[in-house]
Formats: structure tokens, C-alpha cells, sequence
């Protein structure tokens, strides 16, 4: 029996003014089986290097005309801005279409849920780009957790870049990253409480900030949040705008600590370099006389029949450190093994949802003042609620 072929597009419109890449467009490169043939992009600007990194074969200025002429199996859907999703999400579903997909997936709770609805509809699978979940320093951090090796876990403590986004903008962008890893390690999240700020007051209904990006509803410039996990877990997120003024040159926040009662785990989240695993044997808190060591992290199994990663791709329209090459091959590889044994991608459309749902809910706090429980009952954005 011959081995499948994979058909791969990429959807990457470089007429919409954007930070930067994660290197989606890049992850399905020397993948076994793997042929990329269409590539999206509205303009033709520099059309020669990016149709020689993703190695597309032809190249289209209508994304939906890409689809229907080259009838993919997945389609790469790179744009970082969420309001850009749902219409590709849904149009790729409709054609049966799998996806892989940047984060977060969508700015609206009532779009994500009807992406589901649709995705479980016509069995379409979505992978999306939760890098940490396919990352080897994240899943032996959670591995050293399940095993006991920090005793009980009692707190996460999650921070986003606190740079000049800090507040809102870091939890939608950023945040979205450590929400969803809390809830890899610790399950879904049963309440919250949270305080949103804005120059020291709290935040008011259908007031929204200017961002820098277009990503939906934002406020405050200071967001603190406590979730209650299953088993008594803690899980914090803060961020605070204008700690970091330069985030190439002061690293470290972005990222989470886990505290036990035996130990403590901690871990960046770095675009500019690769991370370190750290862990603290103390039972003392961290804060109280701690030392750290680096813990050797052993890599994840290698694609059966890859090429070699192109490391020369690194900071080349993509983050310099390169668990952004590794985790998007390893997501990538997921949602192929996905699609062949009819399961759902490791980082997928639920929990996407659930990374979303948590940010609705620490709005839903503060304005209401109150502990909200999840899973919420309005789907509408608290910012946006009459």
C-alpha cells in the first residue's frame, strides 16, 4: 500500500500590516509525503524568497480561488490577527479542508462556537498553534509534574511580555499562550477572579482600548487574574504595561512557574532564544533562598522519514529560537496523524475555545466585580455587553 500524499496551501496575505511570523508557513517543509502547492498572498512582493521557503509551486492572489483550484487536504492559515479566521476557517470546513491554524482562534466566544459546530459538522480537523503543547522543554516540565517530582502542585504562576502591549493587548496576544498551557498541565479551569485596570481604575463596560494589532475587544493596562483549577491548583496570570521596554534585550517575563510542595519549575517563553527548563528542589517559596538548576531536556522523537530541520530559516521571516521550527513541524506531523486516525490534533479547536473562554471571563470579573464560574453562560464579549 502506497504512502498518502499530502497536499498543503498556505494562506499568508502580506498586504495586511502584520509584527511578524511564527513560522507556520514553514512547518509542513521536509515533512515525509508533503507537496505545498499553492501559496495565498494578495500582493507579489518578495513573492521569489517566500515561495522558496514554504517551496509552494504555484502562487495565488485570491484565497478562496486557491482552494478551489488546488483542493487541498490542509491549508496553513498564518495571519496573526484573529478577526482574519473565521471567514478562511469556515470556507477551508465547508470544502473538507483540514487546518492549521495561528492562535488564538478567533476574537469572538459565538464565532468559536459555531468554527465547532462547523468543524464537528463535516469532521474537518483543526490544529491549532499553541506551540508550548508540541515544545520538549513544556512537555517535560509537565511530565516532571505528573510524576511527583515537585510534590502537590499548588500554584502556576503565568506573565505576559509586559511590554508597551501590557495589559489587555499582552493577555489576547501573548496570553493566550500561558492560559492554554495551564490548562495542558491542570485541566479546565472552574472559576476566576480578576482585576483590570486602567491607569489605576477599573475598566468600564464598552470602553475598549487602542491596540496595536487588530485583535478584537481590549482593556486596562494592568490585568491580574486567579483561576481555581481541579485539585486545588492555582493558576495566576499578570501583565502589566511598560516593564519591558525593550523585549529583545530584557527577556524572562513571558512565560510560568509552577510551585509545589517539593520544588519549583520554571520556564520562559522566548521568541529571540531557546529556553532553559529550571528547577528549584527547595520546599521553601521560591522567593525564600531558592537556587535553581537546568534540567537536560530530552528532545521528542524525531518525524518518521523528515528531512533535516533548515535551521537557516531561523530569524529569516520566523522567531530566532528555533522551538518555533520544532514545535510547528511536530503540530504539523500531529495534525496529519490526526486526520489519518480520525482524533482530535493535541493543541486543538476545544481547548483553543477554552483559552478564549478564560479571557471573556476575567472581563466578566471585573465589571461584574465577582467570581465567575465557568463554562460562561453569556457568549457575548463583557466589554461589549449592555
Amino acid at each position: 500500500m502506497s504512502e498518502k500524499t499530502w497536499n498543503v496551501v498556505i494562506s499568508r496575505d502580506s498586504a495586511v500590516p502584520s509584527l511578524g511570523l511564527h513560522g507556520l508557513h514553514v512547518a509542513f517543509r521536509g515533512l515525509p509525503h508533503v507537496e505545498v502547492g499553492g501559496f495565498f498572498d494578495s500582493r507579489a512582493d518578495d513573492l521569489e524568497s517566500i515561495m522558496a521557503a514554504t517551496q509552494a509551486k504555484r502562487h495565488y492572489r485570491n484565497y478562496v480561488e486557491m482552494l478551489d483550484t488546488e483542493k487541498p487536504d490542509i491549508v496553513v492559515i498564518c495571519s496573526r490577527h484573529p478577526n482574519d479566521h473565521f471567514d478562511q476557517i469556515i470556507q477551508a470546513a465547508e470544502r473538507g479542508i483540514h487546518i492549521y491554524c495561528e492562535k488564538p482562534m478567533t476574537v469572538s466566544l459565538a464565532e468559536a462556537d459555531a468554527i465547532i459546530e462547523c468543524l464537528e459538522k463535516t469532521g474537518v480537523k483543526l490544529c491549532m498553534a499553541h506551540p508550548a503543547r508540541y515544545d520538549a522543554h513544556f512537555l517535560q516540565m509537565k511530565n516532571m509534574i505528573e510524576a511527583g517530582e515537585i510534590g502537590k502542585p499548588m500554584t502556576v504562576y503565568g506573565r505576559g511580555k509586559s511590554d508597551h502591549r501590557g495589559g489587555g493587548e499582552d493577555l489576547m496576544v501573548l496570553g493566550t499562550h500561558i492560559l492554554d498551557v495551564q490548562t495542558w498541565m491542570f485541566g479546565q479551569p472552574e472559576s476566576v477572579w480578576a482585576e483590570v485596570l486602567t491607569e489605576g481604575q477599573a475598566i468600564k463596560a464598552g470602553v475598549c482600548a487602542e491596540t496595536v494589532e487588530p485583535i478584537g475587544p481590549t482593556a486596562g493596562d494592568h490585568v491580574f487574574a486567579s483561576f481555581r483549577f481541579p485539585h486545588e491548583v492555582r493558576g495566576l496570570f499578570e501583565s502589566r504595561r511598560g516593564l519591558v521596554s525593550d523585549p529583545h534585550r530584557q527577556r524572562g517575563r513571558l512565560g510560568l512557574s509552577v510551585i509545589g510542595t517539593k520544588g519549583t519549575l520554571s520556564l520562559r517563553f522566548d521568541d529571540m532564544a531557546d529556553a532553559t527548563l529550571k528547577w528549584s528542589r527547595l520546599s521553601s517559596p521560591p522567593d525564600d533562598d531558592a537556587l535553581f538548576e537546568e534540567v537536560p531536556v530530552i528532545e521528542g522523537k524525531e518525524v518518521p522519514g523528515a528531512l533535516p530541520l533548515e535551521y537557516s530559516l531561523l530569524g529569516n521571516q520566523t522567531p530566532m529560537a528555533s522551538m518555533f521550527l520544532k514545535s510547528n513541524r511536530y503540530a504539523a506531523w500531529d495534525l496529519m496523524q490526526s486526520i489519518l486516525t480520525d482524533r482530535q490534533p493535541v493543541s486543538n479547536m476545544m481547548n483553543a475555545r477554552v483559552a478564549l473562554e478564560m479571557i471573556y471571563g476575567i472581563y466578566a470579573s471585573q465589571l461584574s466585580e465577582s467570581v465567575i464560574r465557568f463554562p460562561l453562560t453569556h457568549r457575548e464579549h463583557p466589554l461589549e455587553m449592555k
